[in-house]
């Protein structure tokens, strides 16, 4: 009986013959659609069509390169590499291989300015020239400095409307203050009339702060003693040890919120010496006017600082220039307290100064004491 074989018409017909098979054509042409030709010969292009596409498609799905592989190897932890030893913390945020800086908390420093009858700065004086006292005790001074160190000023600029007649000048003598100033300085600036506005944050820039000042326009009333308590709060983002505001205005405070009283306790704590220029009429009619020198007096030499009163615009300039000198030849006395007692109280300090022979009386700037600390 002889074998049979079905294949694909693309079958190899000779080889199959000489196996002993016998070779049939294969019909896919249904018995009923053949009686129709038509009908037959469509279905018979189907057919081949769809078993030339399985030939064409299906050796291609079935191949699979040997690199082809199908299942994610599993990633294997790296153990975590050691910290690195100045990424090291504690759970105080210190680095591990430092130690924490200790900030000496009992030193005492102290600003002092010396000037002649003739209102002329004295320079050249020495730590046995002076004496030192917090209340009744007499106090070693550790150290002693008269060098140029860098400042942090702030300038209190008034706007108000009765400045409008020495607007200009008192613009000019902001310029002239800034011409004293160090490239290591930095600087801000606080107008006010009815309420301080800072027009010029920190800077290094003494352009910038004119700039500014070119914009400010008299108007208003006059809020001093917030502008103060702006300019004192402001300078806790100062980022030199010697700290200074400079006030220019024209007259005392009659729209501020703070009084008197507050702002004279809040500069005994700030650590900041004030200066003013008080440009005042002779002939003031108005009580507040009246008062302002006294008021802006009062409050400078609680700081080491001093008011200089005016009666001529034309003097701003010069006046401004001999602050900004000032500020940089004072003497800096520093000490520890004796007595430390953290009770947070107030403590008056005396500076007395013991000239060299031959020389006229002499005056002596300095604060007038600080508060201790409560822990």
């Amino acid at each position: 009986m002889a074998r049979l074989y079905v294949g694909r018409w693309s079958s190899h017909p000779m080889a199959l013959a000489r196996s002993g098979c016998q070779v049939l054509p294969w019909d896919p042409t249904p018995a009923r659609l053949r009686k129709n030709p038509v009908t037959a010969n469509l279905w018979l292009c189907f057919s081949i069509a769809l078993v030339a596409f399985a030939w064409l498609c299906v050796p291609a799905f079935g191949q699979t390169d040997v690199n082809d592989v199908h299942i994610t190897p599993r990633e294997v932890e790296k153990p975590p590499e050691p910290p690195k030893p100045e990424l090291l913390a504690t759970t105080t945020g210190l680095s591990a291989h430092v130690r924490p800086l200790k900030v000496d908390v009992d030193l005492v420093l102290v600003p002092v300015t010396i000037t002649d009858p003739m209102n002329r700065l004295v320079t050249g004086l020495d730590k046995e020239n002076f004496q030192l006292y917090e209340g009744n005790s007499s106090q070693e001074i550790r150290s002693f400095s008269s060098e140029d160190a860098p400042v942090s000023l702030g300038v209190i600029f008034d706007s108000s409307g009765s400045m409008s007649s020495k607007m200009d000048r008192a613009k000019d003598a902001v310029i002239e203050f800034f011409k004293t100033a160090n490239p290591q300085d930095e600087f801000f600036m606080i107008t006010f009339s009815d309420e301080p506005e800072t027009v010029s944050d920190f800077t290094s820039s003494v352009d910038e702060i004119q700039n500014k000042l070119v914009f400010a326009v008299p108007r208003h009333r006059t809020a001093l003693l917030d502008a103060i308590y702006m300019g004192v709060s402001k300078m806790r983002q100062a980022k030199f040890a010697k700290k200074a505001l400079l006030i220019i205005s024209d007259g005392g405070d009659n729209h501020s919120r703070y009084t008197e009283g507050e702002i004279k306790s809040l500069v005994k704590e700030a650590d900041v010496m004030i200066y003013a220029i008080g440009i005042y009429d002779r002939y003031a009619s108005a009580m507040e006017e009246r008062l302002g020198p006294q008021l802006l007096s009062d409050i400078t030499e609680l700081t080491g600082g001093r008011a200089f009163t005016i009666d001529n615009p034309n003097d701003l300039g010069d006046v401004a220039t001999k602050i900004g000198v000032e500020l940089r030849n004072q003497y800096v006395l520093g000490y520890r307290p004796s007595k430390v007692v953290r009770d947070g109280k107030w403590r008056k300090i005396k500076v007395k100064l013991l000239p060299p022979k031959g020389l006229p009386p002499l005056r002596v700037y300095a604060r007038t004491g600080y508060y201790a600390p409560q822990q």
